[in-house]
C-alpha cells in the first residue's frame, strides 16, 4: 500500500483518476496548480486506486495525503 502525498501547498486543478481504477507507476493521478504552474502528481507504484482524498478545487498542504494505492 502506498500513500501519495502533496509535495507543496497547491490547488487541486484536475482529478484524472477515480477510486477503483488500476494505475501504473508514473501514471498521473491529479494535477495541482501553484503560482500558475501545473504540477502532476504521479502514482508511486502499480496497483488499484483504493482511495482518493481530494476533489477539484480543494487546497492541499505539504504532506497531505492525496491518494491511497493498494
Amino acid at each position: 500500500m502506498a500513500e501519495v502525498c502533496a509535495e507543496m501547498v497547491a490547488n487541486v486543478w484536475k482529478v484524472v483518476v477515480s477510486p477503483g481504477d488500476t494505475v501504473a507507476e508514473g501514471d498521473t493521478l491529479v494535477i495541482l496548480e501553484s503560482m500558475k504552474m501545473e504540477i502532476p502528481v504521479l502514482a508511486e507504484e502499480d496497483g488499484l486506486l483504493a482511495e482518493l482524498k481530494v476533489a477539484e478545487g480543494d487546497v492541499v498542504q505539504e504532506g497531505d495525503i492525496i491518494a491511497v494505492i493498494r
